[in-house]
């Protein structure tokens, strides 16, 4: 039987960062570019559909309100506000959607050691994302100068975008300008246990410095809900933790 597209995402993400954790290397291995490359090209075949969900759908009060919608699709019209999709999640890697209606906003946060491949499903949305140039945690609140690497609009289709821990972005935001959804693979997952908790922040324009801001460290916004929902799309076939290489090699 063929794969379907979201296994072999699984499959791409289990042989490229799953292969380091005996050699002690989880959360501190950064892929080659061809690895990136190749998971890139990967997540640029995925639709929608091909993850559960219906991008021109409406009418269903809640894609979690049916106990019983394991044929269904989410109904992307029907989303009326920011919901996360679980997909998988390990200890190298995670697989996951945030579905965003019209106006949703995500605040400024980061990516703690993190390499984060995105892909927008459909819809588009403004973002704006910054990388640190240097920042100081002294105060107990991280505070310091970065400069901006985007400040746009996505929409679809287009290509999927890669963040690095210090690199393309890892501090971003988004909101969304039409009903949208951006489906994120991140390598390692975020965990407070481990030191990689979401941080967020406040970005003040620095009107001497065109292209850069002071960064400063926030609570968590109040004004942040998130629901869940549940995962509608293909099954994924896992292997028992920890990991074990596919014979996949991208």
């Amino acid at each position: 039987m063929e794969r379907t597209k979201v296994q072999r995402l699984y499959d791409a993400c289990n042989a490229v960062f799953c292969a380091h954790q005996q050699a002690g290397e989880a959360g501190r291995y950064l892929p080659s570019f061809r690895q990136i490359h190749s998971l890139k090209n990967l997540l640029n075949t995925i639709e929608a559909v091909d993850v559960g969900i219906d991008e021109y759908g409406g009418g269903s009060p809640s894609p979690s309100s049916s106990p019983d919608s394991s044929k269904e699709l989410i109904r992307a019209q029907a989303i009326d506000k920011i919901t996360y999709i679980h997909i998988h999640e390990c200890d190298n890697f995670s697989i996951g959607m945030f579905c965003f209606p019209a106006g949703g906003t995500f605040p400024l946060h980061d990516h703690p050691g993190m390499t984060v491949l995105s892909k927008l499903l459909y819809g588009s949305m403004y973002v704006k994302a910054y990388d640190w140039v240097k920042f100081d945690t002294s105060n107990y609140r991280t505070i310091g100068l970065a400069g901006k690497v985007m400040d746009g609009v996505m929409e679809t289709p287009c290509e999927p975008s890669v963040l690095f821990p210090r690199s393309g972005g890892n501090i971003h935001a988004f909101t969304a300008l039409t009903p949208c959804a951006i489906l994120d693979v991140l390598s390692p997952p975020y965990s407070d246990e481990l030191d990689r908790p979401s941080t967020y922040f406040l970005d003040y324009p620095i009107p001497s410095l065109p292209g850069y801001a002071v960064l400063e460290e926030r609570d968590v916004p109040e004004e942040l809900v998130v629901a869940g929902a549940p995962y509608l799309g293909p099954p994924i076939v896992t292997k028992e933790d920890p990991c074990f290489l596919q014979d996949y090699r991208p």
